[in-house]
């Protein structure tokens, strides 16, 4: 299986990662850490004008009908970019949209009109109706919010969730509030036997920290290759040599196995689930682990705020824990049977 991006996909990601690097690039997380939200409306419209919330969605519904590997793609380049906003929430709730028949909601969210947040349950819950306590992300200017769950999503009104409280969060790129709800009637459920959306938004997740991954690696190489001790790149010391290779294989390992997955899951295969677990745990272990050993490789600029590898430590460990805690998703891979 040829699991090598196509000249048509390198031309898509190439286009979105020039439209992250001019537009979003990595100073504005610091300059704009105490905003309301991430990214202004006019900035986020702009980026949906690419198409880059809609580019698995169909042609009817607004997107570009590209295959998920496509997406996959696109959230690897998110990734390595740091890409603030609600990307993944915003891309998976078209689709549920889209899915319920809702074409006119799929299209403002599609086009950046309508701005979701993710909400993920915390503890004891559920997606319908919805109740628990659950961790909003980026609610800022949000209209709706999403719910993800084995069973199905849920895209309901934010206003249903009644009061938020706005939790600081470490990463100085992301923007959490919390809600706690008695029950409240999605406008919109997606059962998990019409479209897997759990299965996707774990594999979109996992591509993201592959992209964390593989640009931290990348950084902590160019450091090593031009930062001088002793009249001596650093990277000559064996220490240093070692921990960027081992960088780079954990960022190629993900990468695999989140591509993998992705195409398991478009065809429907038996060992979907296996690769989905597969390719949460590996790129989560990749994106935490790169962005520590990325921090040592600095030395003590890595500990400063100035330095970036902390943003993708802060990160990583953010979308980790969005679809299933590190724990539980290894719990669970475990005990599932061979792949194929």
């Amino acid at each position: 299986m040829n699991l090598l991006p196509e000249t048509e996909q390198l031309e898509i990601i190439q286009a979105a990662g020039e439209f992250l690097a001019e537009r979003m690039p990595v100073e504005r997380i610091r300059a704009g850490r105490r905003a309301e939200a991430t990214v202004s409306e006019e900035l986020w419209r702009e980026g949906a004008e690419m198409g880059l919330l809609t580019l698995g969605l169909d042609e009817e519904s607004g997107g570009s009908g590209r295959p998920f590997d496509d997406e996959v793609l696109l959230f690897i380049e998110l990734g390595k970019r740091l890409a603030p906003g609600p990307f993944l929430a915003c891309t998976l709730a078209a689709r549920v949209a889209a899915g319920c028949g809702d074409v006119a909601l799929a299209e403002r969210i599609g086009s950046g009109h309508a701005s979701v947040a993710l909400a993920v349950l915390r503890g004891d819950g559920d997606a319908r109706p919805v109740k628990g306590t659950f961790d909003l992300f980026d609610p800022a200017g949000a209209s709706h919010a999403l719910v993800v769950a084995r069973s199905g999503a849920a895209l309901l009104d934010i206003d249903s969730l009644g009061s938020l409280t706005r939790v600081e969060a470490a990463d100085p790129g992301t923007r959490i509030a919390s809600a706690t709800v008695e029950s409240a009637e999605p406008l919109h459920w997606l059962p998990a036997e019409d479209e897997w959306i759990w299965a996707r938004a774990t594999v979109l997740a996992a591509a993201y920290l592959t992209g964390l991954a593989a640009a931290a690696a990348a950084r902590a190489t160019e450091h090593a290759k031009t930062r001088e001790q002793f009249g001596k790149p650093i990277g000559v010391h064996q220490a240093i040599k070692h921990s960027c290779v081992d960088m780079e294989i954990a960022a190629e390992a993900a990468q695999a196995q989140t591509l993998f997955a992705a195409i398991t899951l478009a065809s429907g295969r038996a060992d979907a689930l296996l690769q989905v677990l597969s390719a949460a745990t590996v790129a989560g272990s990749a994106a935490v682990d790169n962005a520590a050993a990325g921090i040592q490789v600095f030395g003590g600029m890595g500990y400063t705020f100035e330095n970036d590898m902390h943003l993708y430590l802060k990160r990583a460990h953010v979308f980790r824990h969005l679809f299933g805690e590190p724990t539980d998703v290894l719990a669970e891979l475990l005990a599932q049977d061979r792949a194929q």
